[in-house]
């Protein structure tokens, strides 16, 4: 058992937090805002939704493993382990901001100075950092505090939204960033339970496990804009990009996982990462080609896509109403950072369409964003009673089988622009749908033969 300060209570810190409280380790979360930490104090509803960590934290609080307090000082007295869960956001060139970090760096120093620890003390940055962040870190505090034994390490965190606590419970690897022999040996020990199964903790320099936490989000985004890229050729040449799809994903050498076609990337990490390690690279004085094109290509591929939507309607969408399936970036998150449904809300409020929206976690966030421009509907029914046409944003699993013959009775026009390719082009022919999807040819209703026969 060890004690452990999560300082930051957002997305990455409170779900890291539960996960070692969930395996008997003394947990002490802070953070400043006064007002998240009474609430995660008494139990409520966490401050953004996660399958997995409403239960965790009423669990954990009932079992006095885990606390809440806004206080630095005594959380870090107490704490043989500090780790530093902070926003890294980003500049407006792109490069990422650390300067958290090195405010609570700064603040450690001064609690130190005051009340000096007694044994050594380990500092763990898991926030996601420009290569030669902790080793930076780790010189501020032997200049600081040269009296002190610290060990800064680097853990990178490689939680997925909407899978993060079975991510952390479950990990693939884990990535240690240190040579410190003392600190690698708390680090192994502190995830052990986590790789019972078998999965490896590989144990490198601090620069090296810095990069590869950008390294794989890039990756994932250079296939996620080599998929969307190639949809567009696709619908030139009349191919199918789902039948490609299974056909290169079948290879082991490429595999299946991130080559769905699509809106593109979006959320908290990908967008971000991609720039910040291009960036990073630029001051260095090496120039990237590759990543920099993939953040291209996902800024056309969301462009292409309200492109068809204008280019259906002849661009005149004022006075239209559009029923928009799903906001947040991705199912089973209300998150809707850099979510692509934002760009297509932009782009039709700005030609003067109404838009109803549903999402079954988002709205809330949604509605803090743009107020009373939007409906917001209770289901996906409502919202699509009497528009012009469905436009499918977010993969949500309810909007997968949906009563197409009651949708074509409440559509004032039959119509889906399918942002996630939910459905197959042709069965949705048959049920009487004009359907536009990604990377394949749009389809329209087959003609009722027997009505014209009337009709002559």
């Amino acid at each position: 058992m060890y004690r452990i300060t999560i300082v930051g209570t957002g997305y990455v810190g409170l779900v890291t937090g539960l996960c070692f409280a969930e395996t008997g380790n003394e947990v002490i979360c802070v953070d400043i805002d006064a007002e998240k930490i009474q609430r995660l104090q008494q139990g409520q509803e966490p401050p953004f939704y996660e399958p997995g960590v409403e239960a965790l934290l009423r669990e954990n609080i009932r079992k006095r493993h885990i606390h809440f307090t806004t206080e630095l000082s005594e959380a870090i007295q107490r704490s043989e382990i500090i780790m530093l869960c902070l926003p890294t956001p980003p500049n407006e060139d792109g490069s990422a901001d650390v300067h958290h970090l090195f405010d609570v760096a700064q603040q450690v120093v001064s609690i130190f100075r005051q009340t000096p620890p007694p044994d050594r003390r380990l500092i763990v940055t898991k926030s996601t950092v420009p290569p030669g962040t902790t080793r930076q870190l780790a010189e501020f505090f032997q200049q600081e505090l040269p009296e002190v034994s610290i060990v800064v390490a680097h853990n990178p965190e490689f939680l997925s939204e909407g899978s993060a606590v079975e991510n952390f419970m479950k990990p693939e690897r884990v990535i240690i960033g240190t040579r410190n022999s003392w600190a690698i040996k708390v680090l192994r020990e502190l995830y052990e339970p986590f790789v019972r199964t078998g999965n490896p903790i590989y144990v490198m320099d601090e620069t090296s496990a810095e990069l590869t936490k950008y390294a794989a989000n890039a990756f994932l985004a250079l296939r996620i804009s080599f998929m969307n890229e190639l949809s567009a050729y696709c619908e030139a040449i009349g191919a199918d990009i789902e039948q490609v799809r299974l056909g290169i994903g079948s290879d082991s050498r490429i595999g299946k996982r991130y080559l769905f076609p699509g809106l593109g990337y979006g959320g908290s990490c990908l967008p971000k990462d991609v720039r910040a390690l291009t960036r990073a690279a630029q001051q260095t004085g090496v120039t990237l080609q590759i990543i920099p094109a993939a953040e291209r290509v996902n800024a056309a591929q969301i462009q292409r896509f309200i492109q068809k939507i204008r280019n259906r309607f002849t661009g005149q969408l004022a006075d239209m109403d559009f029923a928009l399936w799903g906001a947040a970036f991705k199912p089973n998150t209300d998150d809707i950072r850099e979510a692509p449904a934002l760009r297509i809300i932009e782009a039709l409020l700005s030609s003067g369409a109404r838009i109803r929206v549903y999402d079954p976690r988002a709205l809330p966030n949604l509605r803090g964003r743009y107020a009373e421009k939007l409906i917001y509907a209770t289901s996906p029914y409502e919202c699509a009673e009497g528009a012009d046409a469905i436009i499918i944003a977010t993969e949500w699993a309810e909007f997968r089988n949906p009563d197409f013959a009651y949708l074509r009775q409440i559509l004032r026009q039959a119509i889906i622009f399918d942002g996630r390719n939910l459905f197959a082009p042709d069965e949705m022919q048959q049920r009487g749908f004009e359907y536009h999807s990604v990377g394949r040819a749009s389809v329209y209703p087959v003609p009722d033969l027997r009505a014209d026969e009337n009709v002559r």
